[in-house]
C-alpha cells in the first residue's frame, strides 16, 4: 500500500461529481440491494410516455437505459451535476431542471416519477406532477447507513432515527399517494486503503459537513493503520424500495 500522504492527496484531487463511484474501483466494494434498482427503472422508462427523475446527480441512472419515453425530465439541485446530466443526458433529448430555473412542471404531466438516493422525498409535489394512475419509483437511503463510519469521525450520533421507511410510506399516504411495495435491504460496505474514505466523504458531504483531511488527520491516520494491518474499514448502508401510484380520477 501506498503511503498515506499520496492516498489523501490523490483523494483529494479526484473529481467527485455526479453519482458515479468509479473511482472506488479496487479500493471499496458494497453490496447491491437485491431488486436491481437500475434494472426496474429501465424497464419502467420504456413502458411510458413521460417520465420525472428527481434528483438525479449527474444523470447517471437514467443513462443506463436503452430506451427512454418521449418526454424524459431530470431536476438536479447542484450546478456541477446537472452541468454533468446535460453533458451525459442532452444527446438524448432529455430535458435537465434546475431549482434556480423557476420552472414549474405541469400539473398531471407525468406517467412516471423516479428518484434515487431523493434528498427528502417531496410527496405532495409528486402527486401534484403525476398523471392520475401514475406511478412513483425510488430507491431511498434509509436510517443511520453508513453511521458505523461516519461515527468514527463524529462521534455517537443520538436522537430520532431519520429516513425510516414506514415513516416515508405513511407521508407517501397522507399526499394521496398509495403505496405499493416497500423492501428493506442492509448492504454491507468495506472500503481497503485510506484514500477511499477520504474520497467518499468528499463526495457525500453531508456524512461528515466539516470534514477536511487536515481537520480529520488523526482518524484518518487511525483508520489507515487498521486498513494496513488487514482490517477493512466495515459499515452498512441502508436501502429501501418504494412504489406508490396516484389513484385514478374518479
Amino acid at each position: 500500500m501506498r503511503p498515506f500522504e499520496d492516498l489523501a492527496a490523490e483523494a483529494v484531487a479526484a473529481d467527485v461529481t455526479g453519482w458515479g463511484f468509479g473511482w472506488l474501483d479496487g479500493r471499496a466494494t458494497e453490496e447491491r440491494p437485491p431488486w436491481g434498482y437500475a434494472r426496474l427503472l429501465a424497464d419502467r422508462l420504456a413502458r411510458v410516455d413521460s417520465a420525472l427523475d428527481v434528483d438525479t446527480g449527474g444523470g447517471e441512472v437514467v443513462a443506463e437505459a436503452p430506451v427512454l419515453p418521449p418526454r424524459m425530465v431530470v431536476t438536479e439541485g447542484w450546478p456541477p451535476n446537472a452541468r454533468r446530466a446535460r453533458e451525459l443526458l442532452g444527446p438524448r433529448g432529455v430535458e435537465v431542471v434546475e431549482p434556480g430555473d423557476e420552472v414549474r412542471l405541469p400539473d398531471a404531466s407525468f406517467d412516471l416519477v423516479s428518484s434515487r438516493h431523493p434528498v427528502r422525498p417531496d410527496w405532495a409535489e409528486i402527486h401534484r406532477v403525476l398523471r392520475p394512475g401514475g406511478t412513483y419509483l425510488g430507491q431511498h437511503v434509509g436510517p443511520r447507513s453508513a453511521f458505523e463510519l461516519i461515527e468514527r469521525f463524529v462521534g455517537p450520533v443520538p436522537g430520532p432515527v431519520a429516513r425510516d421507511p414506514d415513516d416515508e410510506a405513511a407521508d407517501a399516504e397522507r399526499a394521496g399517494l398509495t403505496v405499493v411495495d416497500l423492501r428493506r435491504a442492509t448492504c454491507r460496505m468495506e472500503l481497503h486503503d485510506v484514500g477511499a474514505v477520504i474520497w467518499v466523504l468528499r463526495k457525500c458531504v453531508w456524512w461528515v459537513p466539516d470534514f477536511s483531511v487536515d481537520r480529520y488527520e488523526d482518524t484518518l491516520r487511525a483508520l489507515d493503520a487498521e486498513m494496513r494491518a488487514g482490517r477493512p474499514v466495515v459499515a452498512h448502508s441502508t436501502r429501501h424500495l418504494v412504489e406508490a401510484r396516484r389513484g385514478p380520477v374518479g
